[in-house]
C-alpha cells in the first residue's frame, strides 16, 4: 500500500512539474514578468549637451519617451557632468553618443556607438524580442 502511495505521489509530482515546465515554454518563460514586477526594458543614451550627434539624438529620445514610456524607459546621461561619471564608468563608455539597450532586469542586450534613428532603435528592440506599438497607434 505504501509503495502505491509513493508511486502515486511521484507520478503527481512529475505531472505537476511537467505542466509548469510546459507553461513556461509555451509563454516564453517570464513573458508576464515585466507586467507583474512593473519593470520595463530601458534605453540609456550616453552623450553630452554640447555634442553634435548627441543633440541630433535629443528629439528622438523625447519622442520615444513620449510615445513608448509604458513600453520601455528612456534615459539620457550627460557624461560631461561629474555626478554621471560613475554610471559612464560602470558601462565602460568610451565614445559618445552610446546607446545601451537593457532588459527589464538591467542586463545589457546590445549597444550602439554614434547616431541612431528612431526607426533603427525600434527595429533593434524588435530584433531583441520586443515589439512596441506607439501610444499614438493604440485605440
Amino acid at each position: 500500500m505504501k509503495t502505491l502511495r509513493k508511486k502515486f505521489f511521484i507520478f503527481g509530482f512529475g505531472l505537476l512539474c511537467g505542466i509548469i515546465l510546459f507553461s513556461q515554454l509555451a509563454t516564453g518563460g517570464n513573458s508576464n514578468a515585466k507586467k507583474q514586477s512593473g519593470k520595463l526594458p530601458k534605453l540609456i543614451d550616453f552623450g553630452a549637451e554640447r555634442c553634435r550627434a548627441c543633440k541630433r539624438m535629443a528629439p528622438i529620445l523625447e519622442e520615444l519617451k513620449k510615445n513608448y514610456s509604458d513600453k520601455f524607459q528612456t534615459e539620457f546621461v550627460d557624461v560631461w557632468i561629474r555626478k554621471n561619471l560613475p554610471k559612464a564608468r560602470k558601462y565602460k563608455i568610451e565614445m559618445i553618443p552610446t546607446q545601451i539597450f537593457l532588459d527589464a532586469n538591467g542586463k545589457e542586450l546590445w549597444r550602439h556607438v554614434g547616431f541612431i534613428s528612431k526607426e533603427d532603435i525600434l527595429k533593434r528592440w524588435a530584433e531583441l524580442g520586443y515589439k512596441f506599438e506607439s501610444k499614438k497607434n493604440e485605440k
